[in-house]
This record gives structure tokens, C-alpha cells and sequence, in this order.
């Protein structure tokens, strides 16, 4: 991109909005920026870097969208975030330090059990219920080890989402939605605040480190497009049924699966 053009502009604009709308409905509007800014001559590192920066204030503003879901939930996210927060800075050690196609072969198996969970979360939900109701346990009260897995869970989603991004939000919801027995809407408001954390955490270790491989003329049309978009996925994403968000999130990962692939 060392010339770039108004439809160059244009195009990565409208990028940022469409990355952001589908970030905070779903999450993985990293795989409409990322094949833009390569379409656009960005190396890979460099368009992953750009395209982590640009996309934060739409995690902001999609996180601030879905605040009242999040009421109720900050006794397990306090557990959830230090988690994503490790996670991400170890990601952004390995995208700096191991080759650009390391996790090629690893993401689109994550992407399909991830897609598996979601799919069958109901059904899983209502095992574990029954499960608990048999021993005499309330299902609603997390227990210790179903918060161990999660918090390792998040974890291992942060280190994905600091070194790629692309769709740890569809993992996410995969992973809450079997462990925890909260309204999808909810595990989406949660979703939105753990991807913020990560996108953050990536993007300040690369400002700090790599200052000079980021375009940052590609990272601030996306922040402004992602901006916008975060509110309009907000205002869409509530609105929608559990069948129907269940739906986009498993079209959209089964989509991240192909892109990843080819």
C-alpha cells in the first residue's frame, strides 16, 4: 500500500464497518479485514498487526453496546480476564517470534469444535443440568472444576486470539455456551469484553515493539469503520432469537473454516 487510492480507502472503510457489526454479533470480522488489507499488497504480519489495532475500537464500542447483558457476570469474569490477558500477551510473543503459517493446520480443527459446541450447546446444557441434578447440585452455582476448564479455556482462546484473531469470538461462544448455564445474548455481552481485553493486549504489544511494521494508515480507516460498526452490531445482535444467532455464528465460522483453508 504505498499508493493508495479513494477506492483503496473506500473498500477498507467499509471493511472496518462490516468487521466491527460482525465482531459484536458473532466475531470474525478479522476474516473480512485481513484478506482485504492482503488483497491490498500487506504482508501478513503486517495486515495482522494493522488489522488488531483497527479493530479495537469496535470492541469497544460493541462491548459498551451490550452492557446490560453484562449485569450478573462480573463475579466470573473477574476469573475469565486475567486469563484472556495472559493468553493474548503470550499470543503476541508467538505472532512476533514463530513463522506467519504456524497455526494454519491447528485453527480450522479448533473452528469446527468450536462450531460443534455451539450447535449442540442446548443439548449439552441440559446433560450437565441433569447431571448436576442428580448429584444434588445446583446447576446454576459454577463449580470449581467446571471453572478451572473455563478460565483454561479462556486462556487457550487468548493465546488463538493474540496471535490471529480471526474467529475467537465464535470459539468463545462454542466453549461458554457448553460450560455455563447463561442466555446466549449474555454469553455474547461476555464474549465482546474478553475479546476487547485480547484485541487490546495485542494491539498495545505491537505498538510498543513493532511500531514500524504497522500500516497505519490501514489501521486508522479500520478503527473508524470498526467504530461504527461496533454500535450497529450491538443494536442488531440483541434483537436477534438464539436460533438465529446460533445460526449466523455457524455459518460464519463454517465460512472462517473455508477462508482458512484456501
Amino acid at each position: 500500500m504505498t499508493r493508495v487510492t479513494w477506492t483503496e480507502i473506500v473498500l477498507i472503510f467499509l471493511a472496518g464497518i462490516g468487521a466491527g457489526t460482525i465482531n459484536t454479533i458473532v466475531g470474525s470480522g478479522t476474516l473480512i479485514t485481513f484478506p482485504t488489507l492482503l488483497a491490498f499488497g500487506l504482508p501478513p504480519v503486517t495486515a495482522t498487526m494493522s488489522n488488531a489495532v483497527g479493530l479495537v475500537p469496535g470492541n469497544i464500542s460493541g462491548t459498551w453496546g451490550y452492557r446490560r447483558e453484562l449485569a450478573g457476570q462480573w463475579r466470573r469474569l473477574r476469573w475469565q480476564l486475567p486469563a484472556s490477558l495472559l493468553g493474548a500477551l503470550l499470543g503476541a510473543w508467538l505472532l512476533l517470534h514463530l513463522p506467519a503459517n504456524a497455526f494454519e493446520s491447528i485453527v480450522p480443527v479448533l473452528l469446527v469444535l468450536a462450531l460443534l459446541l455451539v450447535i449442540f450447546q442446548t443439548r449439552i446444557q441440559r446433560w450437565v443440568r441433569a447431571r448436576s441434578e442428580k448429584a444434588g447440585r445446583d446447576h446454576e452455582i459454577i463449580s470449581r472444576q467446571r471453572m478451572v476448564l473455563l478460565v483454561s479455556a479462556t486462556f487457550l482462546t487468548g493465546i488463538y486470539g493474540g496471535y490471529f484473531a480471526a474467529a475467537q469470538g465464535i470459539m468463545l461462544m462454542g466453549l461458554m455456551g457448553a460450560l455455563l448455564p447463561d442466555k446466549l445474548q449474555n454469553l455474547n455481552a461476555a464474549k465482546n469484553v474478553l475479546t476487547l481485553l485480547v484485541n487490546a493486549v495485542s494491539a498495545l504489544t505491537y505498538t510498543l515493539v513493532a511500531f514500524d511494521r504497522i500500516n497505519w494508515g490501514a489501521a486508522g480507516l479500520i478503527a473508524v469503520g470498526s467504530l461504527i460498526g461496533g454500535f450497529l452490531g450491538a443494536g442488531v445482535g440483541r434483537r436477534l432469537s438464539p436460533v438465529v444467532l446460533r445460526c449466523i455464528i455457524v455459518a460464519l465460522g463454517s465460512f472462517a473454516i473455508v477462508r482458512i483453508l484456501l
